[in-house]
């Protein structure tokens, strides 16, 4: 397999949200809505709604929530190595534990392993973002340089989280077997399909509006190390102790050396937590996935 003919379809897509925002200077922030609030939900119902439910479901779980600990633990390891204060662990947590495994690594995972591996990966996006929706705003706010501490509740913000929502409805539709329609599933579908490829450029949009300003080169090159190259390493022993399909723990890894998610870079600009630090691990760490992710996959395939 060509592995560069694998990212060039995504990255093509990236730039043209990249693109979009640079030359006729539209407002991200409705179409970033509508891929969260509209979009996803779908998506995530056709996942639970057309798919067996089985052990598979918590043992993503477990292995999101153990690489997750795993990741935050060597940052707090290091920050107390390192000396540093609150802001600079939780931005480090921020840049390096997190992974963009929505619109970057679902599409990946379609290209790569097809239909049969696809809903693994939106299985895999749909808990990721419960995890970042709570663990990920916590640490945000924690590192803020005005909360000192904690002054958002993670359960409000996940109750806003939509796709939460769609996924339980499929969930339960499935589990009492509930036909909704052929033509009610043909609307559901056409959503759907269309889900990923605009969280895509959304993705492009957002890259475009991070800015290199001050880069801390020492930091920026440990949370890059634990993102890029760490984290698969750790993804790969968790799985060695699940009993999953051999196909779906390499989607776990792949999934695992994905770029800085993007959605951290809001979450640190809102409460001030290293912003500029988490958008620059957000951006390079998205560009060096050009070189890491053909590695990984070389190994997994």
């Amino acid at each position: 397999m060509n592995f560069l003919t694998v990212l060039i379809p995504i990255f093509s897509v990236f730039a043209i949200g990249f693109i979009g925002i640079k030359l006729l200077k539209f407002d991200i922030k409705p179409i970033s809505t509508m891929a969260i609030y509209l979009m996803s939900p779908f998506l995530a119902f056709r996942t639970f709604y057309e798919n067996q439910l089985n052990m598979d479901y918590v043992y993503l779980g477990l292995y999101l929530i153990l690489l997750c600990i795993i990741s935050i633990f060597i940052c707090y390891v290091i920050g107390f190595i390192k000396k540093w204060d609150k802001k600079n662990t939780s931005g480090l947590i921020l840049a390096s534990s997190f992974m963009n495994n929505g619109n970057y690594g679902t599409p990946l995972v379609l290209i790569v392993f097809g239909e049969k591996g696809f809903h693994y990966a939106v299985i895999l996006m749909v808990l990721q973002q419960l995890i970042m929706c709570t663990i990920g705003i916590y640490f945000a706010a924690k590192g803020g340089s005005e909360s000192n501490g904690v002054k958002v509740s993670p359960l409000k913000e996940v109750i806003k989280v939509p796709i939460m929502y769609g996924a339980l409805l499929g969930i339960a539709l499935n589990a009492i077997d509930v036909n909704i329609g052929a033509e009610v599933m043909t609307a559901v579908n056409m959503v759907s399909d269309a889900t990923i490829p605009t969280i895509m450029i959304v993705l492009g949009m957002q890259l475009a509006k991070i800015t290199l300003k001050n880069l801390e080169f020492g930091k920026l090159s440990v949370a890059l190390l634990l993102r890029l190259i760490l984290s698969p390493v750790l993804a790969y022993f968790i799985t060695l102790a699940l009993p999953v399909d051999e196909m779906v723990k390499d989607i776990m890894i792949l999934m695992a050396a994905m770029p800085t998610a993007a959605n951290t870079t809001m979450y640190a600009l809102q409460f001030d937590a290293k912003p500029e630090f988490v958008s620059s691990a957000t951006l390079i760490s998205t560009l060096l996935s050009v070189i890491t992710l053909p590695l990984i996959l070389m190994l997994l395939i």
